[in-house]
């Protein structure tokens, strides 16, 4: 019974232990390094591969990235403005709101208060009093006069007087403070208004990304494109490749950036973007993927970041739009779909097609493979390495021959030694037959 008891409880831990291994849950090791991570159990990385990699940049340009233990936090309150245009619109609008009622409470309070101090609410229907605001008669029109002094409405029914300097001073403060909050304001709202965020909506990314052949070379591609009329003036486009990669040193760095060149020392990276362009990134020695296969390409763990910038025509304000790529969205052996196509007196671009790629012939091998091939083809033929085999395979041949030659005279010469009266001179003591 205790056998049959052990023997069940080492199933069930058994099963437990499978269930483990083949759970979809993901265990996190945020902490790691990677000298760390290789030393985990197999179980372990077979998850992390099925994970999904994680985004530096999100498919609409948003940065994944969140800031976190910020102490400094009035380090924001230094750059009110900014940090003002940076909030979402419903708390912009809160807070444009809010400042304008509070500065319009405040002064309304101080108008209410020379008033009550003076004696004028005492002296409401006496004719003969000449109080510091006709027409104040409690806290409500104290407000009232308040919003009409600072956004000069003058209904011309509330009138400070003469006799009150101290209201004078105040209507010089509130009139020099109003027009600084409303240039503030108004200011903040226009910036967040004609920011050029939403102009780079209209700027689109292809959603796949290609590596095939052109012009002999192999290529990394993606397609770029504006669905507006007016143009982004000055427009560049960037590259950069995403990838944790460790020193030889031992340092691990988490998210290192490597740029990826496309056109920069010919002058390929700024766009004339009237229509949508292809952008060719040419793998070579230098290139980050100089020794990546089609094999390997869905092992590696990186992510491409593209960034296009440019003048907005219509504001002459920057505009930059983003968008990413990762390693299931990067295509081996495709090209792009051709979009544009020409009518009558014109050419049309037809956006349908923009996304869509067609397989051709692409070789699986890396770049540092195809140019190791392509070396060995351009040798000469004593160089080549089936010439030098056969010259090998002759030598050893002449060698052979040589020595078989040479075992043969040593034979021919034993032979004759063991003949009777060989090796005597004649004359002496036999004769020779």
């Amino acid at each position: 019974m205790a056998k049959l008891t052990e023997s069940m409880t080492n199933v069930l831990e058994g099963d437990s232990m499978d269930q483990d291994v083949e759970s979809p849950v993901a265990i996190h090791q945020p902490k790691l390094p990677k000298q760390a991570r290789d030393d985990l159990p197999r179980h372990i990385s077979r998850d992390r591969t099925k994970r999904k990699i994680q985004r530096y940049v999100r498919k609409d340009g948003k940065c994944n990235v969140h800031h976190g233990n910020v102490r400094e936090t009035y380090r924001y309150l230094t750059d009110i403005f900014t940090t003002l245009v940076d909030l979402k619109w419903r708390f912009n609008l809160l807070i444009f709101v809010m400042v304008y009622t509070v500065t319009w409470l405040f002064f309304g309070m101080i108008w209410w208060l020379i008033a009550y101090i003076r004696g004028d609410m005492d002296h409401i229907e006496d004719p003969s009093w000449t109080p510091c605001v006709t027409n104040l008669n409690g806290f409500v029109s104290a407000f009232l006069f308040s919003i009409e002094t600072e956004t000069t409405i003058g209904y011309g029914y509330r009138v400070i007087t003469d006799k009150c300097p101290e209201g004078i001073i105040l209507l010089l403060i509130q009139s020099v403070l109003g027009s600084i909050v409303n240039a503030f304001m108004v200011g903040c709202m226009f910036v967040k208004i004609s920011q050029p965020k939403k102009r780079a909506e209209t700027l689109v990314f292809s959603t796949h990304a290609v590596i095939s052949m052109r012009d002999g070379k192999l290529c990394l591609m993606f397609r770029v494109g504006d669905l507006r009329n007016s143009h982004i003036v000055e427009a560049s486009i960037r590259a950069k490749l995403i990838k944790s990669k460790q020193t030889s040193e031992g340092e691990f760095i988490p998210l290192n950036q490597t740029d990826i060149n496309v056109g920069y020392y010919t002058g390929d990276d700024r766009l004339f973007l009237v229509s949508p362009l292809i952008i060719s990134h040419e793998i070579n020695q230098q290139s980050p993927f100089w020794e990546i296969s089609k094999a390997q390409l869905p092992k590696e763990e990186l992510e491409i970041v593209v960034i296009l910038e440019g003048m907005v025509e219509a504001t002459g304000m920057t505009c930059q739009a983003r968008s990413s790529y990762i390693t299931s969205e990067i295509l081996w052996g495709y090209r792009f779909t051709p979009v544009l196509t020409l009518e009558d007196g014109f050419y049309e671009v037809d956006y349908n097609s923009f996304h869509e790629t067609y397989e051709t012939s692409t070789p699986s091998l890396s770049a540092k493979e195809l140019a190791e091939l392509a070396s060995r083809a351009e040798l000469p033929l004593s160089w080549s390495v089936s010439s030098k085999l056969n010259q090998h395979a002759e030598l050893e041949t002449e060698e052979e021959e040589k020595n078989l030659e040479e075992q043969t005279e040593r034979n021919d010469n034993k032979g004759l030694t063991n003949w009777p009266g060989a090796g005597r001179v004649p004359g002496r003591g036999h004769s020779l037959p």
